[in-house]
């Protein structure tokens, strides 16, 4: 199993622009045969440009969309705003190589002030099955809490994938926070940033695969592009030193 993160600066509410950054994404996701592809966090409009009403030319979104993955034959997860009866959604929406739906996640823990005046907190984790394996989906600062991504092991995910708009100064997010899930819970994760700036914020970059042992498979540091890694079959049998707490764990009393 081929994936794969595109790390770009923000179309910063230009949705044409965004849009072709994603062909451009998707296009060197097929050249390198990637069966999946991460982009950000409500990567259209873009993180700072999101607002509580759709921008002109919303409804073309997502059919726009599903024509790229189809077109390109390479499924995508994507971070998108969802607006439903005057509440919006900071949403993780998967399509696959025929452009159809195959998952939507909302964003359950949001970050700072100005994220929960924007969105309503979703309430469900999502886990859903393509070419033969089941993946999760969390978004940004969820995989900063443990439970997320242990409850979705639970729930049986092999793969863990995470658009995301971290910015400065929380760099201990990618360098620990990341690879410790993917160690605590012996499950590959894929962690797709910005780079560059929008308004006043600096986003960290350092998008990275993370291998079920936390060890970094493909990362970027500042750059715009894509890094793809293999995610191989059982972690056991590969001779990984995984991580025990998740079996021996007791409960205190």
């Amino acid at each position: 199993m081929i994936v794969g993160f595109y790390q770009c600066p923000s179309p910063k509410g230009d949705l044409d622009v965004g849009l072709g950054a994603v062909e451009t994404a998707l296009q060197s996701a097929a050249d390198a045969n990637a069966d999946m592809l991460v982009m950000p966090e409500v990567f259209l409009p873009g993180y700072g440009a999101t607002t509580q009403a759709a921008p002109e030319g919303w409804d073309r979104v997502e059919l726009r969309l599903s024509e790229l993955c189809q077109h390109y034959g390479t499924a995508l997860t994507i971070g998108l705003p969802d607006y439903q009866s005057g509440q919006v959604f900071n949403t993780a929406v998967v399509f696959d190589p025929d452009g159809g739906t195959l998952a939507r996640y909302r964003k359950i823990q949001l970050f700072g002030e100005a994220e929960k005046a924007l969105y309503s907190p979703g309430t469900d984790h999502v886990v859903f099955g393509y070419r033969g394996k089941k993946w999760g989906l969390l978004i940004c600062y969820d995989v900063e809490f443990p439970e997320h991504v242990r409850a979705l092991v639970r729930a049986g995910a092999d793969i863990v994938l995470v658009p995301t708009a971290n910015m400065k100064p929380f760099v201990n997010v990618n360098r620990i926070m990341v690879p410790s899930r993917a160690a605590e819970n012996g499950v590959p994760l894929v962690y797709a940033n910005y780079c560059g700036t929008e308004g006043a914020l600096s986003y960290t970059g350092m998008s990275v695969i993370c291998g079920p042992d936390g060890t970094a498979l493909a990362s970027q540091d500042q750059s715009t592009g894509l890094c793809v890694a293999e995610i191989l079959g059982n972690p056991d049998a590969q001779d990984i030193p995984l991580s025990t707490q998740l079996a021996d764990f007791q409960q205190p009393g």
